[in-house]
């Protein structure tokens, strides 16, 4: 076998370098006995990907060196994983190496499954298809936007969960406000084309974000899944959830949501539900059948809203039950499902949400947050992602 650590952490992002961080912190004995695996280079602080497809920050803004954030005291491992052995508490690397473990975390985002839309992979990045869900072609979203001149401005969200569930139509909101000062939006019909039954799933700000859809003239159309793109005649071909009929939509920018899904190797494994996220305990965060596996963040089945907020309420209590079976106690830390969506609504406009797995709002602020607010933008902006770096990847936010 390979080398034995006490904590395996799958997964360099937000949930994994956060929780390697706190248990750090917790229990100094831990340094040298804890590794996380990613084989990425970089790490990006993905909530800014809607103001770089918006023209408000430069994508280079968004990353970071993989080596800068792992905590002192973790080791890393640029690897991917191919396998989980729950039983034999052991991990196959897709370099040959085994490593064992007495206690796993599964923190390994969420895998955007470009093939599951016929033919986005042969148009994306060009002749007006574009997305803010990849570093690559973020920007290639404001070179659309500011060179529009008019036409069908098509923005689209899958049937599957995604990561910021909020980021379909805060682009949209965005690219309405640049057309209308560009002098387009007369000339422009912009069309939300989205899987889910309504624009959010809390009342309070689904009903303030009906208004803003009613203020801005957007053609929303529920229910609506995106299931091809012809890009050669400029169409989008939409399949109604329900009913299954097929509509053509012609574009002149098409903004593409991509449906996600959890990493392979959790999908064929024995920690996956049905649906193939990892299968945890929604208060615990503990794994349903094996009590040393542990997962957050997107990776999991945790119903809740896949968020960088959500993951900041989620790694504390991952730590605490973790600690808590390294004592011979039973995890007590809950987790209540707090998420949050900081919904941009133009340039220098934000409804802020923030609620739990009941959909009631959790708010921070004793404001109504379901009111469109310039302050909420400047937080968006300016200091989350200074809280983000400094605070929440050093396990102290």
């Amino acid at each position: 076998m390979g080398k034995h650590y006490r904590i395996v952490i799958i997964g360099g992002g937000t949930a994994g370098i956060s929780t390697a961080a706190k248990l750090l912190k917790e229990l100094r004995s831990l340094a040298g006995d804890i590794v996380i695996i990613d084989p990425a280079e970089k790490h990006y602080y993905q909530p800014l990907w809607t103001l770089v497809g918006g023209g408000e920050v430069k994508k280079e803004e968004t990353q970071r060196r993989m080596e800068d954030l792992i905590p002192e005291g973790a080791d890393w491992i640029k690897s991917e994983v191919t396998s989980i052995e729950p039983e034999e508490h052991y991990i196959q690397l897709s370099d040959g190496n085994k490593l064992e473990y007495e206690y796993l975390i599964v923190a390994a985002g969420i895998e955007v499954h470009w093939e599951g839309i016929k033919g986005l992979m042969d148009t994306i990045g060009k002749n007006g298809v574009c997305t803010n869900y990849s570093y690559q072609y973020t920007d290639y979203t404001w070179e659309v936007i500011r060179n529009f001149k008019g036409g069908n401005a098509v923005f689209t969200h899958p049937a599957t969960p995604i990561k910021c569930g909020g980021a379909p139509q805060k682009i949209m909101y965005l690219a309405d406000d640049h057309f209308r000062r560009t002098g387009v939006r007369e000339k422009t019909k912009i069309i939300f084309g989205s899987a889910n039954p309504a624009i959010f799933d809390v009342t309070k700000y689904r009903l303030a974000l009906e208004k803003v859809l009613e203020r801005k003239k957007i053609d929303t159309r529920f229910k609506f899944n995106l299931i091809e793109i012809k890009g050669d005649q400029k169409e989008a071909v939409f399949e109604h959830i329900e009913t299954k009929e097929q509509t053509i939509v012609k574009y002149d920018m098409l903004h593409v949501t991509p449906p996600m899904r959890a990493p392979a190797f959790i999908r064929t494994s024995t920690l996956a539900d049905e649906s193939g996220w990892v299968d945890v305990h929604p208060y615990t965060l503990q794994h349903q059948k094996y009590e040393h596996i542990f997962s957050l963040g997107d990776c999991s089945n945790l119903p809740t809203s896949k968020t960088g907020a959500a993951i900041r309420k989620q790694y504390p209590v991952v730590v605490n039950n973790i600690l808590s079976l390294m004592k011979g106690e039973a995890p007590g830390a809950k987790y209540d499902g707090y998420t949050s969506c900081p919904l941009v609504t133009g340039y220098n406009t934000l409804i802020l949400a923030e609620f739990n797995y009941e959909k009631e709002p959790t708010e921070s602020f004793p404001i109504n947050q379901a009111k469109e607010r310039r302050s909420m933008y400047i937080m968006k902006k300016d200091m989350l992602p200074i809280i983000y770096w400094n605070g929440m990847l050093k396990g102290t936010m």
